[in-house]
């Protein structure tokens, strides 16, 4: 399969409305792809926390439209990162976006592990409370966003419920880049699974952004990494290849703790 990455550049000085039409573009252009990925929140910056309330959008907003007519013109399947999601009837929620090549809204996810420890993310928005898996041509994705990737339990549920790519858009900071990397490639060996992490570019709320995005094969193996700026990163691979790493070091097998428990029939 062939996949592209689409490291885009956030900054204050530039409007949503802008970013979002740019953003359009850029997925179009990767017709031939079969998934293509965008960075987490970037409609609005992830650490742009005074547009959040004003910014968030229902998801059949601005973004979910513009989104669904790229999908559908490129032909592919399209991860759009994530929106300040406006729940009628709750919080706001950080919530990324899946369309089908035909531009459908198929699955949402909403971060469950929020960042900020007291302030930020995790004063302001609401918690996702759902595992979040989605069959494609190409295999079962496994969504997760940004600061999720430090928590192995969730990957390992994720695991469970039959994923064999890991799909990871982030707005994660330059300060942490190291931390970045190792735990997509992590995250990658502990699941024998493929990890597609996809941060952004530039700098927005005052925090400079680590870029370097990156594609980790099942091995942990890096198989592709962005640099610091804005760059579409595209990269083929064999999806099969997570079955035959599961036959030739079946570690999965010997695993003992928080196995799920035998179906009752």
């Amino acid at each position: 399969m062939r996949a592209s990455l689409i490291q885009l550049a956030v900054s204050d000085a530039e409007p949503p409305a802008e970013r979002r039409a740019r953003a359009a573009s850029l997925v179009r252009a990767q017709h031939g792809c079969d998934l293509v990925v965008l960075p987490e929140l970037w409609p609005l910056g992830g650490f742009a926390y005074d547009l959040w309330s004003e910014g968030a959008e229902t998801l059949d907003g601005p973004t979910s439209d513009a989104m669904a007519a790229a999908a559908r013109s490129a032909g592919v399947w399209l991860h759009a990162g994530s929106i300040v999601e406006r729940d009628p009837d709750g919080p706001i929620y950080n919530t990324s976006l899946l369309f089908a090549p035909d531009g459908e809204l198929v699955h949402t996810y909403r971060k469950i592990h929020r960042f900020g420890f007291d302030s930020g993310e995790a004063v302001v928005m609401g918690a996702g409370q759902e595992i979040v898996t989605a069959a494609t041509d190409f295999g079962t994705l496994g969504l997760a966003t940004c600061y999720d990737l430090r928590f192995p339990e969730l990957f390992r549920a994720l695991l469970d419920a039959g994923a064999q790519l890991l799909v990871v858009p982030a707005a994660w900071p330059e300060r942490r880049r190291e931390h970045w990397t190792l735990l997509a490639r992590a995250r990658a060996v502990e699941e024998q699974a493929y990890v597609l992490a996809c941060n952004t570019a530039g700098t927005h709320g005052g925090v400079e952004q680590a870029g370097h995005s990156i594609v980790v094969d099942p091995w942990g193996r890096v198989l592709a990494e962005a640099g610091a700026g804005e760059q579409v990163l595209t990269v083929e691979f064999d999806p099969a290849e997570v079955a035959k790493a599961r036959a030739e070091f079946p570690v999965l097998r010997d695993r003992l703790l928080g196995i799920p428990a035998p179906v009752q029939r």
